[in-house]
């Protein structure tokens, strides 16, 4: 027999076996469950066949318990007793910590971030939630040297970084708007390789630099960088405006970002990226990154029921929830 947590179909059976036990009538004993009849007999079969042992007796007039039944109630009480007595201990202690998370992302106004805010909150009254904004040259180096608990960000992450995978987007270019491209409705990358890529700092992973610029292309060509390197977002932008070069970025800045001087332009053949919430491995289990990344796999598995949706930012977390965990 499984003893698990309420989760556990075998508990939740045990449950339903203490209503039956004091209604001894399966129509009353349902509408305390709010289940419905046949759904409460077959449960109660599902045990039996379980156990081995014949649980209730029943007639078309009434049902009672078995003498194994009633030698097993006992146990039964105890069992449940105790697993909700343990889930009582895990919400004080989910209640009782205290001290400060600290969540980075390079834009600190986003709904999705307020949402995370609002959940751990709720889960963890004694705890406060603090937002730094970090930008592309220290998301990362913030995370491993714990300055912040978390960061919401893009991926790839690197080396001693795991994620919660909150939403997959498409990639777009950014262009200033004199760009002979500029107009379209999409290219391809091959279209774009003429056009040098605006460089980022090298303080940003070389992985995650790499992502952002397709680079290779997928014919193997390297890419062609600007001299300037842009080490924020907004500086990479005002780079493209002056006609610099192109930087790819994710679908969702066509809204977030809107920016006189430049046109975003859909690219047929580049990966989709994916927003992330992400921690440094090695603290993992410090009492702000637990909470934080609780609060944000809630969000994006309620996200999740809705259907995948891109506009993660505007809801509380979207995508298809995943990732580690």
């Amino acid at each position: 027999m499984s003893m698990g947590d309420g989760s556990d179909p075998s508990m939740r059976q045990l449950r339903l076996l203490l209503v039956l036990a004091e209604e001894l009538h399966f129509g009353r004993a349902a509408e305390r469950l709010y289940i419905s009849q046949p759904a409460l007999s077959r449960q109660l079969r599902r045990l039996e066949e379980q156990w081995g042992v014949a649980l209730l007796e029943r007639s078309t007039r009434r049902v009672r318990l078995t003498a194994a039944g009633e030698a097993l109630l006992p146990r039964v009480r105890a069992a449940v007793g105790a697993a909700e007595a343990l889930r009582e201990a895990v919400r004080e202690q989910e209640r009782a910590l205290s001290g400060r998370a600290v969540l980075g992302c390079y834009v600190t106004a986003l709904p999705v971030i307020r949402a995370l805010v609002e959940r751990v909150g709720e889960r963890h009254p004694g705890l406060e939630t603090a937002l730094r904004e970090v930008d592309f040259a220290e998301q990362f180096g913030a995370l491993l040297d714990g300055r912040v608990d978390a960061v919401l960000c893009y991926g790839p992450a690197p080396p001693g970084v795991q994620s919660l995978r909150l939403a997959t987007e498409p990639v777009v270019a950014c262009l200033t708007d004199r760009h002979r491209l500029a107009d379209r409705g999409s290219v391809t990358l091959g279209e774009l390789a003429q056009v040098p890529v605006v460089g980022l700092s090298s303080a940003v992973p070389e992985g995650w630099r790499a992502f952002w610029a397709a680079d290779p292309r997928p014919d193997g060509t390297p890419v062609a960088y600007t001299a300037h390197t842009a080490a924020t977002f907004e500086g990479s932008l005002a780079a493209v405006a002056r006609g610099a070069g192109l930087r790819l970025v994710s679908a969702s800045c066509r809204e977030l970002f809107p920016r006189p001087g430049i046109r975003y332009v859909d690219v047929l053949d580049a990966p989709p990226c994916t927003a992330l919430l992400a921690w440094a491995t090695a603290r993992r289990d410090a009492p702000g990154v637990v909470a934080l990344r609780r609060a944000a796999g809630e969000l994006a598995a309620r996200a999740a029921e809705g259907g995948p949706d891109a506009r993660w930012w505007e809801t509380a977390a979207g995508g298809t929830g995943g990732g580690t965990a």
